[in-house]
C-alpha cells in the first residue's frame, strides 16, 4: 500500500474521521474542494485494507454538461501532485477514473439519473457533492437512500447562496442528519494560500463590495449584482450599521406596509417597523405573509407590542380601496382596530423610480436590527432592474418576490424625506424668516 503524507489545513481536521455525512461551506480560496480531493485519493488507496475491494466513488453535480464542469481535473492534478499513477493502481481515462483493486471514481450530473438508473449507485461508497448549494431536493432524496453500502459517505462542498437551498436546510437547519460533520472554511483557514488570491480577494473587497461576503466569506447572497441597493447595504455593512439596534420606548413606532391581498395567489403583504430618532432611522422589525386575513396583520403587530398607543400606520395610496375577498379597506381595518392610519398620495407616473432614488438618499441613516429584519434585507438586497438583454436596455423595477419588501421600504423614504421637508419649513416659520420664490432669505 501507498503511503501518502497530506498535509491537511487544520478546519477540515473534523473532516478526517468516519461519518456517513461530512460537509465544507464556505468562499474561495478556502482549500474545500482540494481537501475532498486529497481525502478521495487516500480512502481509494485504504479501500483494500477496509473493504476487501476497490473503492467505487461517484463525484456528482446537479447539471454536469461536460467533464470540464467536474471535478475530474482537479483530482487528476492531486494524483500528480502526490505520485499516485499508474504503478499506484490509478489510471486516468476519458471519462473515469480507474483506482486500486479494480476500484473506479466516476463523474455525472444528478439531473441525469431517474428513480430507476439511479439503483446503479448502490455499490459505491463515496459520493461527492461539488458545488453543492446547486443540489434540488428531489436530487439529494435519490442519492441519500442509494448509497447504503456498509461505511459508505457522502461529501458535501459549497459556497452557501440562499438559507432555503435545500443543502444548507440539510446541514445548517434545525434537524441535520444524525452523526453529520460540518466545517465552515474561508481564506484565512488556508495556510497555503497564494499571493494570487490574496490579491484577487482585496480587489474584490475593493471593486465589488457588494459581492464580496458571498464570494469571500460564505455569507448568503444578500445582494445581486446590479441591485438598486447593493453599494448601500456593503457600505452599511462596513459602517457595522447592520447588526444589533434597540427601539427607544419614549419613540412613535412607524409602520410602513405593501398591500397583498386574502387570495391564495395574492402578493406578499410586508411591513416595516421603524423609528425616526433625530436623524437616525432605526429599522427594527420586518413582517412578510402571503394570502393571510387582515386580522393576522393586527395580531403581529400587537405580538410585537406595537400597540395603538405608540403606532403611526402609514399605507400606499390603495389603502383606502376594499379588498377583493372582504368588503373592507386596509385603513378602515386598521382604524377600527384602533391605530392612526395615513395614506399617502400617489407619486404618480414615475413612482417606481422615485421610491428608488429617495430609498439610496436615506439609506446612509438607516440602522436595521438584523437577527429580526433578515427577510427585508433579503428583499432589498435582490431588487434589480429589469433588462432586455438583447437591447441592454433598463426596463424599470423586476417584479419578483423581492419587490414587495422592496415598495414598503421605498414608501417609508418618501414619508420620512416629507417629514424632515415640513420641520424643515416649521423651522424655518419660526425663525421669523421667509424663504423669497428666489431662494434668497429675507
Amino acid at each position: 500500500m501507498s503511503v501518502l503524507r497530506i498535509k491537511t489545513a487544520k478546519v477540515f481536521t473534523p473532516l478526517l474521521q468516519p461519518s456517513r455525512y461530512k460537509g465544507a461551506y464556505g468562499g474561495r480560496g478556502s482549500g474545500k474542494s482540494h481537501f475532498f480531493a486529497e481525502k478521495l485519493i487516500e480512502d481509494c488507496l485504504a479501500a483494500k485494507g477496509d473493504y476487501g475491494e476497490g473503492m467505487r466513488a461517484v463525484c456528482v453535480r446537479e447539471v454536469q454538461k461536460d467533464l470540464a464542469q467536474s471535478s475530474k481535473l482537479l483530482i487528476e492534478s492531486k494524483l500528480k501532485a502526490l505520485g499516485q499513477g499508474e504503478p499506484q493502481g490509478f489510471k486516468v481515462f476519458r471519462d473515469v477514473i480507474s483506482t486500486p483493486d479494480d476500484g473506479i471514481i466516476i463523474f455525472k450530473g444528478m439531473n441525469d439519473y431517474n428513480a430507476d438508473s439511479v439503483k446503479s449507485l448502490e455499490g459505491f461508497r463515496r459520493a461527492w457533492w461539488e458545488e453543492a448549494h446547486g443540489a434540488r431536493a428531489h436530487s439529494l432524496n435519490m442519492l441519500r437512500p442509494t448509497l447504503r453500502a456498509a461505511g459508505s459517505e457522502l461529501w458535501f462542498s459549497w459556497n452557501p447562496r440562499l438559507k432555503s437551498d435545500p443543502v444548507d436546510k440539510m446541514f445548517r437547519g434545525e434537524e441535520t442528519p444524525t452523526g453529520a460533520v460540518v466545517v465552515q472554511a474561508n481564506w484565512r483557514d488556508n495556510p497555503w494560500l497564494t499571493p494570487e488570491l490574496v490579491q484577487e480577494r482585496l480587489d474584490d473587497l475593493r471593486l465589488h463590495p457588494d459581492q464580496y461576503d458571498h464570494v469571500w466569506e460564505g455569507g448568503y447572497v444578500s445582494v445581486v449584482a446590479g441591485a438598486y441597493y447593493a453599494r448601500a447595504i456593503a457600505e452599511a455593512r462596513a459602517q457595522y450599521r447592520i447588526g444589533k439596534v434597540g427601539a427607544d420606548p419614549l419613540m412613535t413606532y412607524h409602520v410602513f406596509c405593501d398591500l397583498g391581498g386574502t387570495g391564495a395567489r395574492s402578493d406578499a403583504f410586508t411591513i416595516w417597523v421603524m423609528q425616526f430618532v433625530g436623524r437616525e432611522i432605526r429599522v427594527l422589525n420586518y413582517y412578510e405573509v402571503v394570502g393571510q386575513p387582515l386580522s393576522s396583520h393586527v395580531e403581529w403587530l400587537r405580538g410585537g407590542n406595537y400597540t395603538p398607543a405608540n403606532v403611526q400606520i402609514w399605507l400606499p395610496h390603495d389603502g383606502e380601496t376594499h379588498d377583493k375577498v372582504y368588503d373592507v379597506s386596509f385603513a378602515s381595518a386598521f382604524r377600527q382596530a384602533g391605530y392612526k392610519v395615513e395614506t399617502v398620495p400617489n407619486q404618480g407616473k414615475g413612482a417606481a423610480r422615485q421610491r428608488i432614488e429617495a430609498t439610496r438618499r436615506v439609506f446612509p441613516q438607516c440602522w436595521f436590527n438584523e437577527p429580526t429584519t433578515e427577510g427585508g434585507l433579503a428583499a432589498l438586497g435582490w431588487y434589480h432592474e429589469k433588462m432586455d438583454e438583447r437591447r441592454s436596455l433598463g426596463l424599470g423595477p423586476e417584479h419578483d418576490w423581492s419587490s414587495h419588501g422592496a415598495d414598503s421600504f421605498g414608501l417609508m423614504a418618501i414619508v420620512y424625506e416629507d417629514i424632515v421637508q415640513s420641520a424643515s419649513r416649521r423651522q424655518q416659520q419660526g425663525t421669523g424668516k421667509i424663504k423669497r420664490p428666489n431662494g434668497r432669505v429675507a
